[in-house]
């Protein structure tokens, strides 16, 4: 058994000066002044912090097909390592995880490389409803649709095929939000002005504001009508921060959404400073909305702080 004595805790928003004891893997005891039992490695945390492990709900980990870039091991143990104890990685790798046996390979993989918690989202298609709605909510995490394009050309665009995963799956969907015929609308107004000299700049008004908010807008509307748990993820508008409520507890939201590290961080005023290192879908937009996104994530109306992390 282990004892961490003295820590400051942190959890559940409060923090307070305790005492922990674990045995195996499991934390047996959090109270003050807990008696040593016998054979027990002391730590002395006195004046340190100790949380719990963070959860992220949305990585890029590349495997299989891209392991070139990196790979569950190596990135689980990067996510261990800045003290991300559990992780849901996304579908669009080589071959996409558009079938249960997909799936299962990735479970089977993860089991003997991953050194994190592990969960694995569904890829949605225009096309594959039935293997969506073969999937077991007790083991895997969601079904991630592409409402807009991004890495690894899954988007799923027919408003009937929406309709119906909306109506039919009892499992929460997790969105990337973009309307993609807003983007292909912009990108062909700028290509016709800059032509192969396109400012990276120009990227927060190709992958605009309106073409977030039309598409999670049109998904919140979706999940209404037909009380589907959603989750929308990387949320990057003042404007659509404000569709969220914070009268209820997340616990009991239907509809719940996620903030990213670099959403908070950064803003357009930076690109000309960092260029494509800041290039991210949904891309990075205003100063005005980086702010409204911090005032709404303290306001409890944005649910979980995640990386998106791809390497």
């Amino acid at each position: 058994m282990k004892l961490i004595k003295n820590a400051k805790i942190i959890n559940e928003n409060k923090i307070f000066e305790a005492d922990v004891l674990i045995k195996g893997e499991y934390i047996l005891k959090i109270v003050k002044n807990i008696e040593v039992p016998k054979n027990t490695e002391i730590i002395d945390a006195s004046g340190k912090y100790l949380i719990p492990g963070i959860i992220d709900d949305q990585v890029h980990f590349r495997e299989p097909g891209l392991t070139h870039k990196a790979g569950i091991f190596s990135e689980s143990r990067a996510a261990v390592a800045g003290g991300v104890t559990s992780f849901m990685e996304m579908p669009n790798t080589n071959p996409q995880t558009v079938t249960q046996e997909l799936l299962e390979e990735k479970y089977k993989n993860a089991s003997g490389k991953s050194i994190a918690n592990y969960s694995f989202y569904m890829g949605a298609t225009n096309d594959n409803l039935e293997e969506l709605l073969k999937t077991d909510k007790k083991n895997v995490c969601g079904i991630k649709i592409f409402m807009g394009s991004s890495t690894g050309n899954m988007l799923v665009d027919k408003a009937e095929t929406l309709e119906a995963i909306f109506s039919k799956s009892d499992m929460l969907i997790a969105v990337h939000c973009e309307d993609e015929q807003t983007i292909q609308k912009n990108t062909n107004i700028y290509k016709e002005r800059y032509a192969e000299e396109m400012p990276i700049k120009m990227h927060p008004e190709i992958r605009s504001a309106e073409a977030c908010y039309k598409s999670s807008s049109f998904a919140m509307n979706l999940a209404k009508k037909h009380n589907t748990r959603l989750h929308i993820l990387h949320i990057t508008t003042g404007k659509e921060a404000n569709m969220f409520e914070n009268k209820i507890s997340a616990k009991e939201k239907r509809i719940t959404s996620e903030i990213c590290v670099h959403h908070l961080w950064f803003s357009d005023k930076d690109y000309d400073k960092f260029g494509t290192k800041i290039k991210w879908n949904p891309a990075i937009k205003t100063e005005t909305d980086r702010k409204q996104l911090l005032e709404a994530l303290l306001n409890d109306k944005l649910d979980v702080i995640a990386t998106d992390h791809a390497p």
